[in-house]
């Protein structure tokens, strides 16, 4: 599944003709799911009418051919409750809900916001967990807690810490889906038991991706690191500087957007650039 970028224009609004275009692109590379609003999509900086508007086109522009799954977590219960509310209308699959930023509440604060969200909109859930951007992390235990709330469907799990696979299946059932939002550690992390992926790195090889996870996912590893080997430094190098900055650019340079970004982030730095592009032309990837 790709964490898919919000284009932009230079005034700041969102790029809906770019935005389209990633579309298309991603069904036809046989991409999975498009995951849509995510940190990956400068959630975080966009209105709430911003965020539900790009829900809605992304659902209508995709037309079912692939599922559609929305970020709608926020650090406040009731705009997360808000935001996933908006996306259930839209039509989407599922909503991908952050743990709440900033505010760092306590593993029974976590549990309590995702128990309401979930109670309050009947729609399938993904627990989202990325203690580096939020400054709190949703432990073990507390995930185990929440998979038992009927429609807490997966989680997806983005610490890096592929030992947390064996942890939280053990208190699982079958049924709840663990999804790797690490590329450097995806292949390790499905070998270990997980369900695949939502990736940044997909944004610009998700063909590949796609390939990579496919391998792991029937317990092939020679073949999974193989094919993941010439995607190492894409995984390493879009994070040179905040996401999106890296992968938006990378994009621009391949040719399906500008490179325009909202504050507080900034485009790519020169010094980065060529890191990046040669990243890039080591995974054969096409740029401008």
């Amino acid at each position: 599944m790709v964490a898919l970028v919000t284009p932009m224009l230079e005034d700041g609004s969102v790029d809906f003709e770019s935005l389209e275009k990633l579309i298309e692109f991603h069904v036809e590379s046989k991409t999975d799911a498009i995951v849509t609003m995510g940190t990956t999509g400068e959630s975080a900086t966009l209105d709430m009418k911003e965020h539900c508007d790009v829900v809605r086109f992304v659902v209508e522009k995709v037309k079912g051919r692939i599922p559609v799954i929305a970020g709608t977590g926020a650090n406040s219960t009731s705009e997360a409750i808000q935001l996933t509310a908006c996306a259930k209308e839209a039509g989407v699959d599922a909503c991908l809900l952050v743990t709440p930023y900033y505010n760092k509440p306590t593993q029974e604060g976590l549990f309590l916001h995702h128990q309401k969200v979930a109670e309050t909109v009947d729609i399938p859930q993904i627990l989202y967990n990325v203690p580096g951007r939020t400054a709190v992390d949703m432990l073990p235990e507390t995930v185990i807690r929440l998979s038992k709330v009927k429609n807490i469907i997966g989680m997806k799990e983005a610490t890096g810490e592929v030992e947390r696979v064996a942890l939280i299946k053990a208190g699982v059932n079958d049924d709840f889906d663990l999804y790797t939002g690490d590329d450097a550690t995806a292949v390790d992390f499905i070998l270990a038991g997980g369900h695949g992926g939502i990736s940044v790195t997909a944004n610009i090889v998700p063909q590949q991706v796609h390939e990579v996870y496919q391998a792991a996912l029937v317990g092939d590893a020679e073949k999974a690191r193989q094919l993941d080997q010439p995607l190492q430094a894409i995984h390493r190098d879009i994070f040179i500087e905040s996401n999106p900055i890296p992968v938006k650019w990378a994009l621009s340079q391949m040719g399906f957007m500008g490179e325009a970004i909202r504050m507080p982030l900034t485009p790519l730095s020169k010094p980065c650039q060529p890191i990046v592009l040669k990243a890039l032309q080591d995974a054969g990837v096409a740029t401008k």
